[in-house]
This record gives structure tokens, C-alpha cells and sequence, in this order.
């Protein structure tokens, strides 16, 4: 998915090695443009994850084409088996690794998504999952939808880059150390990890109904992507199984309240994120089997956050339908 390496020792996550931004002015060569570029994504991935939900959110589908890969990789990595012919009908390629050779032969750093690509040349743009979604919330306002929320806001800015750095290191990325782990201390360490940021995140949203301020930002949908997933991949496939997200009252009704906002549980198919894991994964899940559960009616049962107030959207409004 985004930019993963598993040695011998531990897992790490690396910088992605394609870190140009698309940007108003086109400093790096790259300007917003309606329908120049293509969004790369697989439904499984939670880095990719976020920027569905900041696109939905932003209202830039029609700026923003997408493309979806198929959940299974090969060893070319990500391709278009879900496309008629196994190809992109936009890019016309069978495997997003076309576009990163198209820009960079052998390039470092394997084939991630989300990846952004030039449609004109067929060239990889960006693979810097980190900085997308806030470039798309700051960089690309002038195509959003009217009524789109301000998902990075200036004035919280630091605090919710406080949140969402805490949040990445021990739990969105925590949960693979965990599950990649090849000795008991490593396991255990990233494990406590997750959840101790849990348990702080629990103490945080308890009387609260967002991360940061009354609305919706930045730091709410990359919490929620690695929310989604818990009981269903990280709970049992990564070992972090000290409790289910649906066993903590808060968190669960606090992921449920996002799911059931227009933007955010639309975007999620928990058939292509349990293929994913429990199939690629073979060092983890020889076997391949890919379990039945968990049941997921919970998550559209009411959650009761509505009595702690906020303003999902601010002053702006939902997004429509997908």
C-alpha cells in the first residue's frame, strides 16, 4: 500500500519517494487543473482511504477521475483486473506500476497507492500519501463543491498536526509494526502502542464529539480509516487484540458517528480491505482463507454523538450522493 518495506529486523515505513505536490501556482511543474489528473487507489488500502474521503468530502470527483485496483496484487504489484480488458479505461495502462516506470525507471520504494497521475503523459505525479489529502484541502479550492467544509482550517492547524502525528506513529502506522513484528518485544512494544493511543483517544473524545474544534477536519479521517479496519484486519490478522473497537463504547460510537456521515462510510468496502490483507499477506496468513466476520450491521446503528454538539460540516453543507 503506501510505501512499506519488511525486513528481517522490524517493519519500517519509508518517505515516499515521489514528493511532488500539485499546487495552485504550479511551482513543482504540477497545476491544479480539472480532469488533467487520475487518483490511483485500492478500497483496501487506509492510505488511500483518506483521500476518497477528502475527495468526497471536497466535492472533486468530477475534477479528480478515479481509479480502482484490484485488492489482490501480483508480483507487478497493483493492476487493473477490475477494468473491462485488465486496463484503466482513462490510463490505459494494466498496472499502476506503468506509470511510476513512465516517470522514473526502477525507482526506489516499491508501487504504492493513493498515487496521482498526469494523464496526458501517463507519468506519476505524486505517491506522498502524507501531504495529498492536505494539498487537495488547500491547493485545490478554487474546484471545490460550494458548501465544501475546510478540512485543514489555519487557525487549528497545529493542533491537528499535533493529533495526526501522534495518531500516525503509534496507531496508523503502529498496528502494522504490530503485525509485522518477527519478535515477541517488537510485537509487544508496537502493541502497547496502539493502545495506549487508544486508551488517549478514548480520554480525548469522550466529551467531545470531533479531534480538533467542533467540525470535521484532517485528523478526524485519518483516524477513521485506520478505525474502520480494526475489527475486521488489525484486530485479528495484526494480533492487536488486547479489545475490538466495538468492545470501547466511545471509540465505536465515535467511528460509527463518521461512518454514518455522507463521505466517509461510503467510501469504505470491507470486501476489498478483508481480500487484501487476508490473501496478500502470506507471511502473516499462509492459508489465504479470508474469515466471514465480523458482522457489519453495527455500523449502521445509531451512536448518540449528536448530544455532544459540533458541526460536521462547519457553514458548509454534506456532500451529495456518490
Amino acid at each position: 500500500m503506501g510505501n512499506e518495506s519488511y525486513g528481517k529486523k522490524r517493519f519500517k515505513r519509508s518517505r515516499s519517494h515521489f514528493a511532488d505536490r500539485i499546487t495552485a501556482d504550479g511551482r513543482d511543474g504540477w497545476p491544479v487543473e480539472a480532469g488533467r489528473y487520475r487518483l490511483v487507489v485500492s478500497l483496501a488500502c487506509p492510505w488511500a482511504g483518506r483521500v476518497l474521503v477528502a475527495r468526497r468530502l471536497l466535492g472533486l470527483e468530477s475534477a479528480l477521475s478515479l481509479g480502482i485496483t484490484d485488492p489482490i496484487q501480483d508480483d507487478r504489484s497493483w493492476r487493473f483486473t477490475l477494468d473491462p480488458d485488465g486496463r484503466d479505461p482513462v490510463l490505459g495502462i494494466r498496472y499502476l506500476s506503468e506509470a511510476y516506470e513512465a516517470r522514473e525507471k526502477d525507482a526506489p520504494g516499491g508501487v504504492s497507492v493513493p498515487a496521482i497521475v498526469d494523464v496526458p503523459s501517463g507519468r506519476l505525479v505524486t505517491n506522498d500519501f502524507q501531504q495529498i489529502t492536505l494539498d487537495l484541502a488547500t491547493e485545490w479550492t478554487e474546484l471545490h463543491r460550494p458548501g465544501a467544509p475546510d478540512l485543514y482550517p489555519r487557525a487549528l492547524r497545529a493542533e491537528i498536526d499535533e493529533v495526526m502525528e501522534d495518531v500516525f506513529q503509534d496507531l496508523n502506522n503502529g498496528v502494522y509494526r504490530a503485525g509485522f513484528a518477527t519478535g515477541q518485544e517488537e510485537y509487544e512494544s508496537a502493541c502497547r502502542d496502539v493502545f495506549r493511543r487508544l486508551d488517549a483517544l478514548t480520554r480525548r473524545l469522550a466529551g467531545r464529539r470531533y479531534l480538533v474544534g467542533d467540525t470535521l477536519t484532517e485528523a478526524d479521517i485519518r483516524l477513521f480509516t485506520t478505525l474502520v479496519r480494526f475489527d475486521a484486519v488489525y484486530h485479528g490478522h495484526f494480533k492487536c487484540n488486547r479489545y475490538k473497537l466495538s468492545e470501547n463504547p466511545v471509540l465505536w460510537a465515535y467511528a460509527r458517528d463518521l461512518f454514518q456521515t455522507p463521505g466517509f462510510g461510503d467510501t469504505v468496502d470491507f470486501d476489498h480491505i478483508k481480500r487484501h490483507y487476508y490473501r496478500v499477506h502470506r507471511g502473516i496468513n499462509p492459508t489465504g482463507v479470508v474469515p466471514l466476520g465480523p458482522d457489519t450491521d453495527g455500523w449502521t446503528t445509531p451512536h448518540g454523538r449528536e448530544r455532544l454538539g459540533g458541526r460536521p460540516f462547519g457553514e458548509g453543507t454534506p456532500p451529495g450522493a456518490p
